[in-house]
């Protein structure tokens, strides 16, 4: 796949087959998240691929009320990092930028190999770490199911799309100025 075309055809999947990820093919998509940049190259993220059912679970009921379908998907991606090992610059945290971008890195490749992702962040950050041992000064930035999409579309992602419109973009000519604003 092209990267335009992977880029055009990622969505949010909500709907996963039973079909694990095998550990190599996760471990390919980490592999091509770390390719990221980075502020001063200080590749501060950090990640958990969780692969428990237990835990997968868990990290549905640690999420807002709308996300319970996260605990049939096969795999979750937590994308973290230390702030410490990242700058700040316009008194902005570059962390979460750095691991934004390592995530979106996955993301893609992740719809190159047929499989589906969806961004999530909404979690109660706290419970996220306790669950899964993160260190207290690690920070959660998102995290991502990860499995193979399920053919059929459920009547909450047909609720979803109509309430955020997530399948639609703006024109470029909307968002995009050339020279000045």
């Amino acid at each position: 796949m092209e990267t335009i075309e992977a880029i055009r055809s990622r969505r949010s999947v909500r709907r996963y087959q039973e079909t694990p990820v095998s550990k190599e093919t996760i471990e390919s998509l980490l592999e091509a998240a770390i390719r990221a940049p980075s502020a001063v190259n200080r590749q501060c993220w950090r990640f958990v691929a969780v692969t428990d059912k237990e835990k997968i679970a868990g990290l549905a009921k640690l999420n807002m009320a709308f996300n319970g379908w996260l605990k049939d998907a096969p795999a979750v991606i937590v994308a973290c990092a230390d702030p410490k090992e990242s700058t700040d610059s316009n008194d902005l945290p570059y962390y979460m930028w750095d691991a934004a971008l390592a995530m979106h890195n996955l993301v893609l490749a992740a719809t190159d190999k047929g499989l589906g992702t969806c961004y999530l962040a909404a979690y109660k950050e706290d419970k996220v770490k306790e669950l899964l041992g993160i260190p207290d000064n690690i920070r959660v930035v998102c995290m991502t199911p990860l499995g193979y999409p399920a053919e059929k579309v459920s009547l909450g992602e047909k609720l979803t799309k109509a309430v955020t419109g997530s399948s639609k973009r703006k024109p470029l000519s909307e968002v995009a100025h050339w020279d000045k604003w």
